[in-house]
């Protein structure tokens, strides 16, 4: 069987942490900012943790699990 080929646009979007999670940027922090609190704005700006149900499927596109 031949080689699986990373998926570019998930590698770019995710990172592995330490212990092999898979961390995302939060959605909504691109544009349309001045309706938006200082508060929410500053939160988005934190990273999250993918949803376990999506890690290994991602992971595996990534070519890491």
């Amino acid at each position: 069987m031949p080689k699986m080929k990373t998926c570019k646009a998930v590698k770019a979007r995710f990172k592995v942490t330490g212990t092999g999670k898979l961390v995302r940027q939060r959605p909504g922090a691109r544009h349309i900012l001045t309706k938006k609190s200082s508060k929410r704005k500053r939160q988005l700006k934190k990273e999250a943790l993918v949803d376990k149900g999506q890690t290994r499927m991602y992971a595996h596109m990534m070519g890491v699990a």
